[in-house]
């Protein structure tokens, strides 16, 4: 039988870990927005299945690159710049980045809650065992 509080519990858990590594992947971006030729990570969600007690939870891809061409500037001296003198800026959005770290900080929160709510559970349900 599935024990419905430690499903949550690790629901909880595995949301945390998922978010805790989208806000890892945000940082990264923001502190490389300024870096030129610097490419954008993305993850995205995925559905994992746990095999003990086949529930299925959250988890996270392999960071992924955005592929999208970053603002060419004009800068002839740069050890990045083409036969044009172009040089490729970093394709980081950084409102978007802001966005997506205060989303993921919100959802971890909201995970850290649902957590603690489920340990209270037990422990009540201790209690009244006692």
């Amino acid at each position: 039988m599935i024990d419905p509080i430690s499903q949550t519990m690790n629901a909880a858990a595995a949301g945390m870990r998922a978010q805790s590594q989208r806000l890892s992947v945000a940082s990264e971006n923001l502190s490389n927005a300024d870096t030129h030729g610097y490419k954008r990570k993305t993850l995205s969600f995925t559905e994992q299945m746990d095999g003990t007690n086949g529930t299925s939870t959250v988890g996270v891809s392999r960071p992924q690159l955005d592929r999208s061409q970053g603002e060419m500037i004009f800068d002839p001296n740069h050890p990045l710049a083409n036969e044009q003198g172009m040089v490729e800026s970093s394709n980081v959005d950084m409102i978007i980045e802001m966005a997506d770290a205060r989303e993921a900080n919100r959802s971890f929160e909201a995970n850290l809650t649902t957590f603690k709510q489920a340990g209270e559970m037990y422990r009540g349900l201790l209690g009244l065992l006692r």
